[in-house]
């Protein structure tokens, strides 16, 4: 299942996601990732699936959300690990074009300093940059990356990147409590942002179950402190930091879009009672995956939250 939703997006309205990498291939292991640990690392770009099952999947998703009434604002490439992964990236944004939707891709910005990704991005109309922490220490605690990358090249490659593109440019920081939430800290990430000059620069904290349990966000008085600091370097600075609805999309067949909704946006128990609801069936569909081990209920800061399982060989 590649494409799933639509789903409520906070940046992007109602959104048609493409997951067009396998589970947890992605050159960071962030600790507040929230598909859990990252099983593959890598840095290295390579073929995934067929560009043509990508974009098949891509159109029966766009027919079945018309036929159910479901809008559709953005197609966007926010898979189960880095979608700049995928070498084929550029071509599958080309062959989505003639839809009519404006294409997004949101991005842990790792690869940006290699041409060929920055040259697949040009072809969106939105991209969201993943920029947690400028301060060497911070980014390998909070994004774990590969060993391979360096920050030096990294940041210089997101640098290229907004100077070069030409559509909406997004960031988002994730604030994790003890680790990048200090003023200091927060003053070099907001200095650095402001050289990018986004769109928008969103300030979020984990409100998922995340890939390690302390992974927490930091108090409202911190949240507040930080977007203090943002906004004083920068226009257009944001919270991205409340739940974004339950308005997910049933195109037919509530077994599978619980599934491929859940492999990378956990759902909540009020989310998916209102998903049943919509697709005319009750909860004995949930018993049913939680049986089978397709999915399992998780608890995060007091609320249920209901996730897909990967396979044995992903981890």
């Amino acid at each position: 299942m590649i494409a799933f939703g639509p789903v409520p997006s906070r940046r992007l309205g109602r959104s048609l996601g493409i997951n067009n990498i396998p589970p947890k291939h992605c050159p960071y292991s962030c600790v507040y990732c929230q598909v859990g640990r990252t099983t593959d690392m890598q840095v290295r770009r390579q073929k995934f699936y067929p560009i043509k099952d990508i974009l098949a999947d891509v159109e029966e998703k766009v027919a079945l959300s018309k036929e159910s009434g479901e809008p559709i604002d953005y197609f966007t490439f926010v898979p189960d690990g880095e979608p700049t992964l995928d070498i084929d990236l550029g071509r599958e944004i080309e062959g989505l074009k003639g839809l009519g939707i404006k294409i997004a891709v949101i991005t842990n910005a790792s690869l940006l300093s290699y041409e060929d990704v920055r040259e697949d991005l040009f072809g969106t109309d939105l991209v969201s940059l993943k920029v947690d922490s400028v301060e060497e220490s911070v980014w390998k605690r909070i994004n774990r990356p590969h060993g391979a990358l360096d920050l030096s090249s990294v940041l210089g490659g997101i640098v290229r990147f907004a100077q070069e593109y030409k559509g909406k440019l997004l960031t988002e920081t994730m604030l994790v409590r003890g680790l990048n939430d200090d003023d200091l800290g927060l003053r070099k990430t907001a200095d650095f942002l402001a050289e990018l000059n986004p769109d928008c620069a969103y300030l979020s904290v984990p409100t998922r179950p995340p890939a390690e349990n302390w992974a927490r966000a930091p108090s409202e008085a911190t949240i507040n402190r930080a977007y203090q600091i943002m906004n004083g370097r920068m226009a257009n600075v944001e919270y991205l930091v409340g739940y974004e609805g339950n308005a997910f999309a049933f195109t037919g067949n509530a077994k599978e879009d619980l599934l491929s909704i859940t492999a990378v946006h956990p759902m909540r128990e009020e989310a998916i009672r209102e998903f049943l609801a919509r697709a005319k069936t009750d909860w004995s569909t949930v018993d049913w995956l939680l049986n089978q081990d397709e999915l399992a209920e998780v608890e995060h800061e007091g609320r249920k939250f209901y996730v897909r399982r990967f396979k044995a060989e992903h981890g």
